[in-house]
């Protein structure tokens, strides 16, 4: 296994000569440089922030076919979401499990209607289904989800998907690229591309962002994976491309998990803008989202607005008996779906891509656009193909259908950890549990509310390229996305562990402390 180390990783990207570089290191990226250094292609993957940081740790958490995309008979759709949800259920055991959802009946027509509707889902996921839909009584939907509003409550059909850890997702990404031998590194922008003979890009000028350093990387193929960034990226290579994507942005609030006490999900059907919304349990809270509002820029830290904090609380109260308030919010995060016009934002008539699109320019930058994360496998082997004819690679049969992700544990293993919090690391949780031990206080929560040992702190600083506190108490915890001001409290003393174990000295500590506290800031709901 490679060790996944930053510094080794900065030496081995400086002046490197590679077959494929990726730039961007969300779940398209990364799923992107698996694919290439699993094919044997040398592969480097640079990414301007941390793993994740964007739009790929903000997601409703789920692996699913997209059942609202019945609606619209989108079968193909659907039908490759289904398949690569049983890959990913398949693959990385550790991070994505069953499960079940109901949707609450009030009018007699929603039987046969969402019936018929989730039977077809199950036919077309054929045989990596989870489990077959079935009908609820109104006695077996209250023990189901006790909080359902009850109220004209005539029942609920059941149906399977698939709930995991994004950011975590992520994370064993980078480790599996790195074990199959790309170099991989967080904090390093593309501030240039690299033209050769012809204008062909030939590689990227990077800057270090601790450093403020830079140097180039040499590929025979890059790939630009920016997601709602992409399109700097285009402009980088050509100032005059034509804007294709569009952010459009998804907002979500945590709650305390007694707004949803069972393991069981709610899809509430109808909501005031025609969008589905899910009431989720996740890590011992309930998630509840999403929204869909155009937006005008794209932003590395997006926050919501008090009308979609509103639409949410709204939808959802007409579900639940006990409506949720804004002083019950524990958190609020906010995402940017990278919707793709193919014809260009601005074009007359626009129109949005629901699935992928890969784009190669003229000097054969190769951007992949769009997706979701259910489908980040299937989009990194589509991407790769095409990388493969761009740069005039040998070429080799994609394998990630089969390609344990990092941490993988047979589903049943008694290795398997059982908290939550510890299952999302597989194999590796007797090297966290080692490191947890090696110092009383590191056994110790780093909050009250909060489920996460201190000693977690030091293993990601030696184990996964966490590079600040945000990494920490954003993405390798979730500590921010489970509570708020709770991660805001742990800040300090997050820092304290993390500036000794990178050899910074008590003032870095203190000042990623503080930097992380006012990102924290805009994940508090205002409750006046």
């Amino acid at each position: 296994m490679t060790a996944f180390n930053r510094a080794a990783m900065l030496a081995a990207a400086d002046g490197a000569h590679v077959d494929v570089l990726v730039v961007g290191g969300g779940a398209t990226g990364l799923g992107v440089a698996v694919d290439a250094a699993s094919r044997g292609y040398s592969t480097c993957l640079v990414e301007a922030h941390d793993f994740a940081k964007g739009t790929s740790s903000r997601s409703t958490k789920l692996v699913h076919g997209g059942v609202r995309y019945l609606e619209q008979l989108d079968i193909a759709l659907v039908m490759e979401a289904l398949h690569e949800r049983g890959l990913m259920h398949e693959n990385a055991p550790h991070l994505v499990h069953d499960l079940a959802f109901l949707v609450p009946r009030y009018t007699w027509w929603e039987g046969p209607f969402y019936g018929a509707g989730l039977k077809l889902y199950d036919l077309l996921a054929g045989k990596r289904n989870i489990a077959p839909s079935r009908s609820l009584g109104v006695d077996e939907t209250i023990a189901a989800i006790p909080n359902v509003s009850r109220e004209g409550l005539l029942g609920s059909i059941e149906y399977h998907d698939g709930q995991f850890d994004d950011a975590r997702m992520a994370i064993s990404l980078a480790r599996t690229a790195a074990n199959l031998g790309a170099t991989i590194l967080n904090g390093a922008k593309v501030v240039a591309l690299l033209h050769g003979a012809g204008g062909t890009v030939i590689g990227a000028t990077v800057a270090d962002g601790e450093s403020g350093r830079t140097f180039d990387i040499h590929a025979r193929v890059v790939v630009n994976a920016c997601g709602i960034f992409s399109d700097a990226v285009r402009a980088l290579d050509d100032p005059g491309a034509k804007r294709m994507v569009e952010p459009a942005q998804g907002v979500h609030l945590v709650f305390d998990r007694s707004f949803q006490p069972s393991d069981r999900a709610v899809m509430v059907p109808h909501t005031d803008d025609g969008r589905v919304l899910f009431v989720i349990p996740w890590h011992e809270r309930v998630v509840v989202g999403t929204t869909d509002t155009p937006m005008k820029a794209a932003e590395i830290e997006p926050r919501a607005l008090p009308e979609e904090i509103d639409f949410i609380l709204r939808n959802a109260g007409r579900y639940l008996e006990r409506d949720p308030t804004r002083g019950d919010v524990l958190t609020v995060f906010a995402g940017m779906r990278p919707l793709v016009h193919e014809g260009g934002v601005d074009a007359p008539t626009k129109s949005i891509s629901r699935s992928h699109a890969i784009v190669v320019s003229r000097s054969g930058l190769v951007s992949i656009m769009g997706g979701k994360w259910t489908t980040y496998r299937k989009m990194a082997q589509d991407t790769v193909d095409r990388a493969i004819d761009v740069g005039a690679l040998p070429r080799r049969s994609a394998t990630t259908e089969s390609l344990h992700v990092h941490g993988y544990l047979a589903r049943g293993d008694s290795a398997m950890p059982n908290e939550d919090w510890r299952r999302v690391y597989g194999s590796d949780a007797p090297g966290v549990a080692a490191v947890c031990a090696e110092r009383s206080e590191w056994g110790q929560p780093i909050h009250p509310r909060l489920p996460y040992p201190l000693g977690v702190v030091a293993h990601a600083a030696r184990h996964e390229m966490a590079r600040s506190v945000d990494d920490i108490l954003a993405r390798r915890t979730r500590a921010l996305f489970l509570d708020a001001r709770a991660a805001i409290e742990a800040a300090e003393q997050v820092g304290a562990v993390l500036a000794r174990e990178l050899g910074k000295d008590e003032k870095w500590g203190r000042d990623s402390a503080a930097a992380f506290r006012a990102i924290g800031q805009g994940y508090l709901v205002p409750t006046n």
